[in-house]
């Protein structure tokens, strides 16, 4: 489709307040799921660096402890 101007190429004979605001939604939404997904991608691998730190040598570590636990017979 050939258009005469720029203008009446942005016009599109009357539709382009929609195609344009259609364009402009989807490149929005685009643009908050890659940052969502950057967002959490940092957190998950902040998340595996914790959980991968060193663990104490046996000397740090407390002595492990058990509780009892009382259950009643009815």
């Amino acid at each position: 489709m050939a258009f005469d101007s720029f203008g009446a190429f942005l016009a599109m004979g009357g539709h382009g307040p929609y195609v344009w605001a259609c364009y402009a939604m989807f490149f929005l939404l685009m643009g908050v799921v890659i940052w969502w997904s950057l967002r959490q991608r940092r957190v998950v691998i902040a998340q595996q660096h914790r959980r991968a730190a060193p663990m104490p040598s046996a000397d740090e570590r407390p002595a492990a402890s058990f509780t009892r636990i009382e259950s009643s017979q009815d």
